[in-house]
């Protein structure tokens, strides 16, 4: 009787434990549909605005202030685009932009790595003072005008592409994180490459940095991203070098233009064509735009991994 009532009452577990199960399978399913509405909302809340830029950029000025949302406009006209084009320095600016942003991101990974490997190092003397000055400058800064001087009259930048490019070599957040990545790598790796005879360099080079290409890749679309969509120090350190102007400043520049009027343009330029004012803005911002995110597919699969795994360890 007692092997019966055993019997029978695990017969009861394994139904209730099925039961128990099949409800979790359920309730996992529509947890998983509830996901992907929510995102796939916010996914289109996302990319129809970007989608409306993009229609508006090709649309008439009177399109534009009669229909208040539209994706595809009903007269294309390239006058906006034609109007940013028309000048020879939107080609030098984007070079400018270009260079600009290739050079700042490797500067910024170059003091970003080895800075961040130095302070991994519990063995490193005076860890705990780098760490207590990293830290205070994420809080607090010198300011716009120390900056200035320091950039303008200490070391004599002003008009140069060290001005841009120098004062943000290093971002102590970013470095951070790359530092709790760096924590996060077996120390055994590093000491048979050192019992190798690999020198500290070397176990950088060859041991850490291949290991450390998603937190690598990520922080670097950050810098690149920066740089692409700076303008304001260009905008002060380089007034007496206009050749040298980012593209961000030469939109800046048009869209003041475009936001001029007609008459006063006509005085300045016989030949002016008053331009949609708010086409221009929209494809300003698509230009600006565009280029940077042909980026983001070839660092999309390290993005999320450089991210959380950065933050994570440490």
């Amino acid at each position: 009787m007692a092997q019966q009532a055993a019997t029978s009452q695990n017969k009861k577990m394994i139904i209730s434990s099925g039961a128990v199960g099949q409800n979790a399978t359920i309730g996992s399913r529509i947890f998983d549909v509830l996901n992907y509405v929510i995102l796939t909302l916010v996914a289109f809340t996302t990319i129809l605005p970007f989608i409306y830029i993009i229609g508006a950029s090709f649309a008439t000025e009177y399109e534009i202030a009669t229909r208040p949302m539209f994706f595809i406009p009903r007269d294309v006209s390239y006058s906006a685009y034609q109007y940013i084009f028309s000048s020879s320095k939107i080609l030098n600016g984007f070079k400018n932009s270009v260079f600009i942003t290739v050079v700042g991101t490797l500067i910024n990974l170059f003091f970003t790595v080895t800075m961040a490997y130095a302070i991994s190092k519990p063995r490193l003397r005076g860890r705990n003072f780098f760490l207590n000055m990293v830290i205070v400058s994420m809080f607090f800064s010198g300011g716009m005008i120390p900056g200035y001087i320091v950039v303008a009259n200490i070391l004599n930048f002003k008009d140069t592409y060290w001005s841009v490019l120098l004062p943000g070599a290093i971002s102590a957040y970013n470095m951070m994180i790359v530092k709790n990545f760096f924590q996060g790598i077996p120390q055994e790796l590093e000491e048979s490459a050192s019992l190798d005879g690999c020198t500290e360099i070397g176990v950088l080079w060859r041991i850490v940095l291949p290991l450390s290409l998603p937190v690598l890749a990520t922080f670097g679309l950050f810098y690149a991203v920066g740089h692409w969509n700076a303008y304001f120090g260009a905008m002060i350190y380089m007034t007496g070098a206009k050749e040298k102007w980012p593209l961000q400043v030469l939109l800046r520049e048009i869209i003041i233009m475009s936001n001029a009027s007609a008459g006063d343009m006509a005085n300045m330029d016989p030949d002016f064509v008053q331009p949609p004012e708010q086409s221009v803005k929209m494809a300003v911002i698509v230009v600006s735009t565009v280029p940077i995110m042909c980026v983001y597919p070839f660092l999309q699969k390290y993005f999320v991994k450089g991210v959380m795994v950065g933050a994570l360890k440490g």
